[in-house]
């Protein structure tokens, strides 16, 4: 009996279990009071929208379901940032779907909300997925609205979105289902097609008590921008449906009809399963995040058959490249090694730091993936770039600047999971959020900060002694105690995965075990988006 290894499987099931039980809560939305009201006017929900919608018996991958997760508590909260979105397949086509949760402050959009749809529509942007909006949204949740309204990434980005991707031929469907108002009543009408439920679905630039305040006419919703009204009188709408379910029936009819994606030509074969026990994963990652283990026992749980073709395997060993497959996509794997290992000149190297020699190799490995048409996957769990006189004099910043040049630069899609520590520099070079990623998910082992807790904690902590000092108040052995922990509670509490995914810089945290579908079905909605542009890193220090 391995009892560290089931010690491991024991705190990791939890955190699985913890992972699960936060989204059964999200899954609420605004709650079953708000629910029910939305029942009582015939209407389906968001998620029973998204579940009638997709194809049976397929997977969908939501995108931000902890977006907002602890935030805009002075406003009651908002889940999942009133909207779910992610990746589902409609009449056999993988399809990205945005849904109003009217539930939660009637769908009305936070700056959160924003920030969500403008992620969704860039990964339909980069992927060429179709879209599909199932509207229903009070529009711009006003006591916010100076931090939604006018800046490049707030809400008017959307509609730009909604051009640009028209003129690209990336195809838009709406359904108004409820309310949609004011600036939010564009991004129906700037869809290719929009259709509206008829007496629930409603659509205009002012509703009827503003059009009484602005110009004093005096009208009903349902005559202002009702079903009739936009489908029989104006023609803003295109398609008219008694109910949720056969608006959502002419949806899947037209999807049906697309014609075929272009295909960007990645390699996939017939799918296996890891010969070794993906349930094991479990009881690999240590309770404690700066205890080793074997990278390789994680590959192997990951990949087809546990087959993966290591390169350069003796050189540059913290980090671990190679090719496998994943559910038959081929891939390239950039992960961190994180036990201590011995180079051949004799020198010790620290588990999830990065060396000159394994930047140099990494490198090479991601260039020889674009050259290839290799999609790569990164798994991160890095605490940064080696420091001190040896690496520095050995060029460690030139080495890692390759590495980020490499990765910043690559065109084949990337997708990146944090299965560990991901700090500093080291995320920018494992490809972080900033290094657009197609996907990137969080296993709840996940930590994302500048650096550890511990030592950010003693840095912030003398930062803080100096000031109290300077002010004159003298600093005992207990008053140190006491700011230290103040200060290294709040510091981990900033760097769990929920807090990255709450404010997206993960699209999601997921069970260990949905690692392969996330990569599959990434790559499989990369696959309709043909590579145009030339892999080129530019000029790097030699």
């Amino acid at each position: 009996m391995d009892i560290e290894f089931n010690k491991n499987e024991d705190v990791n099931k939890q955190l699985v279990y913890e992972l699960r039980t936060k989204l059964k809560k999200i899954y609420l939305g605004g709650g079953e009071k708000n629910a029910a009201k939305q029942k009582e006017k015939g209407k389906l929900l968001a998620r029973e929208r998204i579940d009638y919608l997709i194809d049976k018996d397929t997977e969908f991958l939501e995108v931000g379901a902890f977006t907002a997760d602890g935030m805009y508590a002075d406003q009651g909260g908002c889940p999942s940032a009133g909207v779910v979105c992610g990746i589902g397949y409609v009449s056999g086509r993988q399809c990205m779907i945005v849904a109003n949760d009217a539930t939660v402050k009637a769908g009305a959009w936070f700056p959160m909300t924003a920030k969500k749809n403008l992620r969704a529509q860039e990964i339909a942007m980069e992927n060429r997925l179709p879209v599909i909006y199932l509207v229903d949204s009070a529009g711009v949740y006003l006591p916010m609205q100076d931090e939604i309204f006018p800046d490049k990434e707030h809400f008017g980005r959307m509609f730009r979105n909604n051009a640009m991707m028209s003129a690209d031929g990336i195809v838009q469907i709406s359904a108004i289902m409820g309310s949609c108002v004011a600036g939010g009543a564009y991004l129906p009408i700037m869809s290719d097609e929009a259709m509206i439920v008829d007496k629930t679905g409603s659509v205009f630039l002012a509703g009827s008590y503003l059009v009484k305040s602005a110009i004093g006419e005096d009208v009903d919703n349902e005559t202002l921008g009702g079903a009739t009204t936009h489908c029989e009188i104006s023609g803003v709408t295109d398609y008219k449906h008694p109910n949720d379910q056969a608006c959502l029936d002419s949806i899947r009819n037209i999807m049906s009809m697309l014609g075929t994606p272009q295909n960007a030509g990645f390699d996939r074969i017939k799918s296996a399963k890891p010969k070794e026990s993906e349930t094991e994963l479990y009881g690999i990652i240590p309770e404690n995040r700066d205890k080793q283990y074997e990278i390789m026992d994680i590959i192997n749980r990951l990949v087809d058959n546990s087959e993966f073709e290591e390169y350069k395997a003796g050189y540059g060993q913290s980090i671990v490249c190679g090719l496998g497959r994943i559910d038959g996509w081929a891939v390239g794997i950039v992960a961190n090694q994180r036990k201590v290992v011995k180079s051949k000149k004799g020198e010790m190297q620290f588990g999830g730091v990065i060396y000159s020699d394994s930047a140099d190799k990494a490198t090479r490995f991601i260039m020889n993936c674009n050259q290839k048409k290799i999609p790569l996957v990164f798994l991160q769990d890095v605490t940064g770039f080696m420091v001190g006189s040896r690496s520095e004099h050995g060029g460690i910043i030139k080495d890692g600047a390759k590495m980020v040049n490499a990765v910043a630069n690559s065109v084949v899609p990337k997708f990146t999971i944090v299965i560990g520590n991901s700090y500093g520099a080291g995320n920018y070079a494992m490809c972080g959020k900033a290094y657009d990623p197609r996907l990137i998910y969080a296993w709840p082992t996940a930590k994302i900060a500048v650096m550890g807790g511990a030592q950010a904690a003693k840095t912030l902590l003398q930062i803080q002694e100096a000031s109290l000092k300077a002010k004159g108040e003298v600093i005992t052995p207990e008053k140190e105690a006491e700011l230290l922990k103040e200060i290294t509670d709040k510091y981990d509490s900033q760097t769990t995965p929920y807090y990255a995914a709450s404010r997206l810089w993960v699209d999601g945290i997921i069970d260990p075990l949905e690692t392969r579908k996330v990569i599959s079905m990434g790559i499989e909605a990369a696959n309709q988006s043909p590579i145009t542009r030339k892999f080129n890193v530019g000029i790097i220090q030699t």
